[in-house]
């Protein structure tokens, strides 16, 4: 196995800890606040809401917050089980790996992956902080996201010798407070921040708003260099074909939703006006972006100022606001890494996906080294790694103790 660079995955996750937001809410609040009980369970195959809680039966934790008890699918905390209980059945706190949810556990289980640093989106909360959308007490849910992500930046990285990389939330109904939680959080060096791929999907604004109701939240990003990293998911929709189509459907057109919002994010013309933004684009892989990228390019080129209704601030190719800003994310994606000279080697970055079930852990490694074989050193040292220096703007080497 040849030598490679230290592995810095941009995208895993932590399944928050019962304790986060009874220790970082203000006190007044914590009574309201995310909490974790045990408690009985019934399950309801199909249903949005698969588990319920029950005063019998098998037991496992759930969150209670805003009048909703959700519980922890297995799916989402998998690392290190057996294949026999990867099933539908909810997981509880003590049947998980704690690298899941416990910092120095997380470290030793990234050691024992080959991994150097990782950036970990929320799990509870939902990839972009939907639950605290839904919520119906805004205060309170405002509070949540800054308790959240004081315990991102201060307890879940803060000693992690720089090898978690933060992610923070912002409050999504008001892109002002999203603005104000941006600068709060840049300010202690924060350069990440969870966004929906498609805000529409969540009854919110779309980026064509001729009120330009995002520019507050993007105007912040933009000044300090935050990275606006969207989640397959974060949008709370998936793609489907049929309404009695089998989950497979979905499974396989998962990276339908990066096109639409990538779509989005150069027609609006939100690249043009917001000139040093970055976009990172978590668990698409890349495969499908030279087509869209000649496509809209096509569009361009052939029918500007026509009824396309092409917004007459992109000037220039619509492929060219991608070098050095739009960024996606590779774990398993063969036909990508073979036409990564069309879409860029510089935008392509690398994911475990801990703890969850397509994780790559803890072989990872391993993985790598075979997964890659086709590349250059060159070419590997930057999608393991550079690429997401450069992204997220990180030291090109840790401190050492």
């Amino acid at each position: 196995m040849r030598p490679f660079p230290p592995i810095i995955s941009v995208d895993d996750h932590v399944v928050e800890p019962p304790h986060l937001w009874q220790r970082w809410l203000p006190s007044t609040l914590r009574d309201d606040g995310p909490k974790v009980v045990r408690s009985g369970y019934e399950m309801r195959p199909g249903a949005a809401q698969r588990f319920l809680l029950a005063p019998s039966g098998p037991e496992t934790d759930f969150w209670l917050y805003d009048g909703v008890a959700t519980a922890i699918d297995t799916a989402s905390a998998a690392a290190g089980l057996p294949p026999e209980r990867l099933d539908a059945r909810p997981i509880s706190f003590d049947e998980m790996r704690p690298g899941c949810f416990d910092r120095a556990a997380r470290l030793a289980d990234m050691d024992a992956g080959g991994i150097e640093r990782s950036l970990c989106f929320p799990t509870f909360p939902r990839f972009c902080g939907q639950v605290f959308l839904d919520a119906k007490d805004k205060e309170l849910a405002l509070a949540c996201v800054r308790a959240y992500n004081d315990w991102m930046v201060e307890e879940w990285c803060g000693d992690s010798g720089g090898r978690l990389i933060p992610l923070c939330l912002v409050p999504l109904w008001d892109p002002f407070l999203a603005a104000e939680e941006v600068r709060r959080n840049a300010a202690r060096g924060v350069r990440a921040v969870a966004f929906t791929e498609l805000p529409q999907y969540l009854d919110l604004p779309s980026l064509y708003d001729v009120g330009r109701h995002w520019a507050p939240f993007l105007d912040a990003c933009d000044d300090t260099s935050t990275v606006i990293c969207m989640h397959i998911g974060s949008a709370s929709r998936l793609v489907t074909t049929a309404p009695d189509a089998p989950p497979s459907v979905q499974a396989a057109l998962l990276t339908v939703n990066s096109q639409l919002s990538l779509t989005d994010w150069i027609l609006s013309g939100s690249l043009v006006r917001h000139p040093n933004l970055k976009l990172a684009f978590s668990e698409s892989q890349v495969g499908w972006m030279p087509y869209l990228l000649q496509r809209l390019d096509t569009m361009w080129e052939k029918h500007r100022g026509t009824l396309l209704g092409l917004d007459p601030s992109i000037v220039n190719p619509p492929s060219s606001y991608i070098p050095n800003r739009i960024f996606g994310c590779i774990f398993d994606d063969g036909f990508g890494l073979a036409v990564r000279d069309t879409i860029g080697i510089d935008q392509i970055t690398f994911e475990t996906d801990y703890p969850h079930m397509d994780s790559t852990w803890p072989v990872t490694a391993s993985y790598v080294a075979a997964a890659f074989d086709a590349l250059t050193d060159e070419e590997l040292d930057k999608v393991v790694r550079s690429n997401a220096i450069k992204l997220f703007e990180l030291q090109e080497a840790l401190p050492t103790n």
